[in-house]
């Protein structure tokens, strides 16, 4: 049996893009509705919430100190007590219903973040990844919702998610140039099994994918063939990350967004953010190099 526990229950309406700080020994994520960005010591149970002024979709750790998030205003750093972020770049100043959402680092230190239309209807959306110096560069276009990002162990595959296609998609990739190349379908996801959101690779090259109203998580292998499900108690599975000492930890965000109270009552924990012990270790976050 999965061991699933609820180690929050922070009643997030739409909580995202987890974290896991090897030396603070700490869970960041999201809570892009709620405008705020939540901490939580798994070993103390710790925790603490900081309340922003944006809406951010992700956060990322800087390698000087600090963090780079993406957010309905644009591209901001972030210093290292969660305060007064500066933002650097507004990549889509003539799409003002775009916003920012997942978004992680590559194994060389770039940020590679997406946007998606607020309403998830207009395929606005676009692929970005930032080098060192904070040049932004275009990478895909025409998406509804980017969406979870993930790399496979030996840096020569990425994994995009478009939640308003149901797909995600697989590509060559190129480490030292950080070019895509040659997408295609990795997995097409029932709609009956909800929406496939956030995305992380563990250690064998197995990819792990949230489903938004669906009750679960997913584990392909490499093939894209479905290796495990583990149901979920809460319908609106955003985001997972390993973390833990080891990397043998998964956590999982978790929404309430729009929930009516009888399914708020049959999912209370809707909103919480859960700890799973699934068997595998997952890839050390590389921090942005900026």
């Amino acid at each position: 049996m999965t061991s699933i526990e609820c180690i929050w229950s922070a009643e997030t309406i739409l909580g995202e893009a987890p974290l896991w700080c090897p030396i603070e020994k700490v869970i960041y994520w999201v809570d892009i509705d709620g405008k705020s960005i939540l901490r939580i010591d798994p070993g103390s149970g710790e925790r603490k919430r900081f309340p922003q002024s944006y809406e951010f979709g992700c956060i990322v750790k800087r390698a000087d100190g600090g963090f780079v998030g993406g957010t309905n205003a644009g591209l901001v750093y972030l210093n290292a007590d969660l305060a007064t972020p500066e933002v650097f770049a507004i990549p889509e100043p003539e799409l003002p219903n775009n916003r920012f959402n997942d978004g992680k680092c590559d194994r060389r230190g770039r940020f590679w973040v997406g946007s998606t239309d607020v309403n998830e209807i207009d395929p606005s959306g676009s692929l970005y990844h930032v080098n060192g110096s904070g040049e932004v560069t275009r990478m895909l276009s025409d998406l509804t919702v980017a969406n979870g990002l993930g790399w496979s162990p030996d840096d020569k595959t990425m994994y995009f998610t478009d939640c308003g296609h149901g797909q995600i998609y697989v590509f060559d990739f190129n480490a030292d140039t950080g070019e895509i190349d040659n997408r295609r379908i990795f997995a097409q996801v029932n709609p009956n099994d909800g929406m496939p959101d956030g995305l992380c690779v563990d250690a064998e090259g197995f990819v792990w994918s949230a489903h938004w109203d669906g009750w679960r998580l997913t584990r392909y292998d490499p093939d894209g063939r479905i290796d495990r499900i583990i149901g979920m108690p809460v319908p609106q599975v955003t985001s997972v990350a390993f973390g833990g000492d080891n990397l043998d930890q998964m956590f999982v965000t978790t929404a309430r967004l729009g929930l009516t109270e009888t399914q708020l009552a049959e999912a209370p924990l809707s909103g919480g953010l859960f700890r799973i012990d699934v068997g595998v270790t997952g890839l050390p976050e590389v921090p942005y190099q900026g």
